[in-house]
């Protein structure tokens, strides 16, 4: 379905510079774009693509307007943020393209009779849905999601195939849970009850229940085959606006603060704080029972063993370099520790000689 520009920026907003009347039935590249589709600047260094394109409009911010040599014969729809407005404007032409699907529940689903479903909700395929559990209005629950006991589905949400979602968690409105996605499973608690040393150590790592649930608030997205552990006693907790990738671990008794994303294999053990807006790299490993602050950013494959209270930008990890020169500074670690020695060494024959004078 094509828009008018004017359309567009009746439901999103900014000021039109052109023809309002110019329709776009979907978004492009710049370098890719045709007359009948919406392209977007969000980085000026490509504004010479701008001058080329054969976009029917280009979402543009207005300083970078100011630098075209000329307007004319040009369509564009002017905001601050052209990036956050393309993404909006995906989402609707999205929305528009999909079929839209029928209320209801599959017939091959397993639904407790004492769970409530809401009637516009969609269960698919070999869905089941335990006893208790909730699944509010426009839910969506695709093939093979399971919904334990007195597990709550929030408004809105979209569970894609093969999500698990323990007993006694809950997920809140507009949701985003990503195929293979597991939530709620037992937290990694073990208490040790061992006796003597070597091949003489008897005993055995006894199981701590995991009694706690998850909270996941609103407008959170997990990705694919992400795990959230249940907590020990009191639940795990992801606030409102949560963004995960794909194949990140959170243990037990963990809380994210709103607005933070975290970027694919990073790995959080549980009891860890993390603060509002924090952004967590790829790889990223962070240790238990420490708190990140507010505003905090940790670069991919880092390790994080103890709190970083401060906002900042953080990096532990060295950044690929040449073969022959890692091997070197691997050399120079290694061997750290005698140069310490030597070093105090100097230091103390130093003083002596100075104390002698």
């Amino acid at each position: 379905m094509a828009l008018t520009l004017e359309e567009i920026a009746q439901r999103f907003g900014g000021e039109i510079v052109g023809d309002a009347t110019v329709r776009v039935g979907g978004l492009a590249p710049l370098d890719q774009a045709q007359p009948h589709q919406l392209a977007f600047l969000a980085n000026p260094k490509y504004l010479a693509q701008v001058e080329a394109t054969r976009a029917g409009a280009v979402l543009i911010a207005p300083a970078d307007l100011e630098k075209l040599s000329s307007h004319e014969g040009r369509n564009f729809i002017v905001t601050p943020n052209p990036y956050a407005y393309f993404a909006r404007v995906a989402q609707m032409f999205i929305d528009l393209a999909a079929p839209a699907l029928p209320h209801g529940v599959h017939p091959s689903a397993v639904v407790d009779p004492s769970a409530q479903v809401a009637k516009t909700a969609v269960i698919g395929p070999h869905v089941v849905i335990e006893a208790g559990a909730i699944v509010d209005e426009g839910a969506r629950l695709d093939a093979n999601v399971f919904v334990g006991r007195g597990t709550t589905i929030g408004e809105g949400s979209h569970l894609y195939p093969n999500v698990t979602v323990y007993h006694g968690c809950k997920i809140g409105p507009r949701a985003i849970v990503h195929a293979g996605a597991v939530i709620g499973s037992d937290g990694f608690g073990f208490a040790p009850d061992f006796t003597g040393a070597g091949d003489a150590r008897t005993g055995t790592w006894v199981k701590i229940p995991q009694v706690g649930g998850v909270t996941i608030a609103a407008d959170v997205e997990i990705g694919a085959n992400t795990t959230i552990d249940r907590g020990a006693m009191a639940d795990t907790v992801i606030e409102e606006c949560v963004k995960i990738d794909n194949l990140v671990q959170i243990g037990h008794n963990c809380r994210i603060g709103a607005y933070t994303v975290i970027a694919g294999c990073a790995g959080i053990a549980g009891s860890t704080t993390i603060g509002k807006h924090c952004m967590i790299g790829g790889a990223v490993g962070i240790a238990g029972h420490v708190t990140l602050g507010d505003y905090v950013i940790v670069t991919a494959k880092s390790g994080v063993s103890k709190s970083l209270p401060k906002a900042g930008i953080y990096t532990s990890a060295f950044p690929a370099v040449e073969h022959a020169e890692w091997n070197k500074s691997a050399a120079l670690m290694r061997n750290l520790d005698k140069l310490r020695e030597r070093i105090k060494a100097l230091e103390a024959a130093v003083e002596k000689r100075d104390g002698a004078a």
